[in-house]
């Protein structure tokens, strides 16, 4: 497995770990980690492991995530 691919894994599991208290998060608050965590993920895949590429999705998806759990 090349060391690239291992990136989105470890952030994946890094940011699940970090969703230990889900039960006292509010509904938005959950939209944002997963969107965060799916954004982060594809943009590694989509920039080959990219740093920016990492974190400008967890980003992007984070905001996404938050707008989509206000409804």
């Amino acid at each position: 497995m090349k060391t690239k691919a291992l990136i989105p894994m470890i952030a994946l599991a890094v940011m699940t770990a970090g969703c230990s208290t889900w039960d006292g998060m509010s509904k938005r608050e959950k939209s944002a980690a997963v969107g965060a965590g799916a954004g982060g993920v594809a943009g590694a895949v989509i920039t080959n492991g990219g740093i920016l590429g990492t974190v400008g999705g967890a980003a992007i998806g984070g905001v996404i995530g938050d707008q989509v759990g206000k409804k």
